[in-house]
C-alpha cells in the first residue's frame, strides 16, 4: 500500500530552514565565484546501494526553493525498492541553483531513505508473524513528522506522535503516582473518551496489576522471549501488547514469534544509517 505524501505546507518550513542555515549570510560563495550565471546542468539522483526511497519530495523542493526554474523528473518515487545504480530522479536547470541545493537535498533524501530502508529490513524479518513494527518519539528535534513518514514508507507503523495524542504511563510516572493503580485511575479521569491508555511494565507481577485496573495497551519492556510469551498469554487479547528494548533485525523474529501485537524500535529514527545516494552530472 502506497503512503500518501506529506503536504508541502508541512515540509517547506523544514527545507527552507535547512537551506537558510546552509546559505548563511552571503549565499554559496564557492558556486557563485566559479560557475557562470548562465551555465546549465543536467544531473541525476543515483542510488549507490540498495534500499528504499523516502524523502524525495523534500529533496526536490530544496532545488526548487533555491531556483524555481529547476526542473525534476521522478523515475522512482518514495517507497520504491532501489538497486544500486538506479536513477531516482533527474534534475536539470541553472547549474548554480542545482549545486547550491545539492547538499540539503541529499541530506534529507539519504537520511529518510536510510530510515525507510532500516524499517523495511525489520518488517521483512518479522514477515509471517502478527507483529507490526513501530517507531517511537526518539526522533531528531524538528524532524519527527518526516522521520515517522519514512517509517511508514518502509512498511512500518507509527507510535504516538507526541505527548498529547495518547497516554503512555512509564516507570517514572508510576513511581511519582505511588503505583500502577493510582496512575491509571488518575489518567482515566483526566483524558477524553477517545484517548487510549498504555502502561509500561517490566515484570509479570506489574502486568497482572495493570490488567486488573484495565488499560488499552501494555508496553512489555526488555522482557526476554520466554517471559514475553507468558505475558501475551496472560493478556489473552484484553489489551494490545507491545514489546520494546534493544530489538535488532536478528532478534526481531524471535520477539515476533511470542505473539506480541507491536514491536517498537527507537533506533529506526535516531540511529539508522543514511542510504548512500549521490548527485551525478549527466553528459
Amino acid at each position: 500500500m502506497s503512503v500518501p505524501p506529506l503536504p508541502n505546507i508541512m515540509i517547506e518550513p523544514l527545507v527552507r530552514a535547512a537551506l537558510l542555515e546552509d546559505l548563511g549570510r552571503a549565499g554559496d560563495i564557492t558556486t557563485d565565484a566559479i560557475v557562470p550565471a548562465e551555465a546549465r546542468a543536467n544531473t541525476a539522483l543515483v542510488a549507490r546501494q540498495p534500499g528504499v526511497v523516502a524523502g524525495l519530495d523534500l529533496a526536490l523542493l530544496a532545488f526548487k526553493l533555491v531556483d524555481p526554474s529547476i526542473l525534476a523528473s521522478v523515475k522512482h518515487p518514495d517507497g520504491y525498492r532501489l538497486s544500486s545504480g538506479d536513477v531516482i530522479a533527474t534534475v536539470t536547470g541553472p547549474a548554480r541553483g542545482i549545486l547550491s541545493g545539492e547538499r540539503i537535498a541529499l541530506n534529507f533524501l539519504c537520511h529518510l531513505s536510510g530510515i525507510a530502508t532500516a524499517t523495511a529490513a525489520i518488517v521483512e524479518a518479522v514477515r509471517g508473524h502478527r507483529a507490526r513494527v513501530t517507531c517511537t518519539r526518539k526522533t531528531t528535534p524538528g524532524l519527527r513528522a518526516v522521520q515517522k513518514y519514512a517509517v511508514r514508507v518502509g512498511g512500518g507503523a507509527n507510535h504516538r506522535f507526541g505527548l498529547d495524542d495518547a497516554v503512555l504511563i512509564k516507570d517514572n510516572h508510576i513511581a511519582v503516582a505511588g503505583g500502577i493503580k493510582p496512575a491509571v485511575e488518575r489518567a482515566r479521569c483526566a483524558v477524553g473518551h477517545l484517548i487510549k491508555i498504555e502502561i509500561e511494565v517490566d515484570t509479570l507481577v506489574q502486568l497482572e496489576e495493570a490488567l486488573a485496573v484495565g488499560v488499552d495497551a501494555v508496553l512489555l519492556d526488555n522482557m526476554p522471549p520466554d517471559e514475553l510469551r507468558r505475558a501475551v498469554a496472560m493478556v489473552g487479547g484484553r489489551a494490545v501488547t507491545e514489546a520494546s528494548g534493544r530489538i535488532t533485525p536478528a532478534t526481531a523474529p524471535i520477539i515476533a514469534s511470542t505473539g506480541v501485537d507491536l514491536i517498537s524500535i527507537g533506533w529506526l529514527t535516531h540511529s539508522s544509517t543514511a542510504l548512500d545516494i549521490g548527485l551525478d552530472h549527466l553528459e
